[in-house]
């Protein structure tokens, strides 16, 4: 018989919290098995997939898509054209196409995450992009890792019009604005202090 754990032992095991197993187990992330008394438990063959162990053949393969705001929703089509002619001319099923619109330097986008716990659940055996920043616009070689460490093939197409130049420029203007607020920050504290130290002489 297969060894079973209770969510508070399969939490331990994996080291996540039961409320994560909760909400894993409400998006159909990672479904919790019931029992006649509708008791949750986790399988031994659950662990080996959250650790990657799992066959690659048993992966899903997803395309996701990216682009920055509502008013590029054409260049979203136009990405999404170019994934499917390449899965079409490399015989490729797709299990499931993804879509975010947000900024690349934003990671709370929320197909993003589901993406990111799938493939750290060992669900993922081929993810596909058409460019790099479609993923990530900074950090890109840590999430490759981070797909290979769970057995992820991620294949990117490179396509250049993939890749707006006019995205670049907002992610890097956002970049300089909030450096920019930063750095003011520190002057006004600064001030502050210096206020504070010329008052008590």
């Amino acid at each position: 018989m297969e060894h079973t754990y209770s969510p508070q032992e399969f939490g331990k095991l994996i080291g996540r919290t039961t409320n994560t197993l909760q909400k894993w187990d409400r998006k159909g992330i990672l479904k919790a098995h019931r029992s006649p008394t509708n008791r949750r438990y986790y399988t031994h063959d659950q662990y080996l997939q959250y650790r990657g162990l799992v066959a690659q053949e048993q992966g899903l393969t997803i395309v996701y898509s990216r682009v920055s705001g509502v008013a590029q929703k054409p260049e979203l089509a136009n990405q999404v054209n170019a994934l499917e002619t390449y899965c079409k001319q490399h015989s490729i099923t797709v299990d499931e196409w993804m879509s975010d619109i947000g900024s690349g330097l934003n990671y709370k986008r929320r197909r993003f995450n589901r993406l990111m716990e799938m493939i750290e659940l060992g669900q993922v055996r081929r993810l596909i992009i058409a460019h790099r920043d479609r993923l990530v616009r900074f950090g890109y070689e840590y999430f490759e890792a981070f797909c290979e460490r769970h057995h992820t093939e991620l294949v990117v197409i490179n396509g250049e019009a993939m890749s707006p130049e006019q995205e670049l420029v907002r992610d890097l203007i956002a970049i300089v604005t909030v450096f920019s607020a930063r750095l003011h920050g520190l002057r006004s504290y600064r001030n502050v202090l210096k206020d504070a130290a010329l008052q008590k002489e």
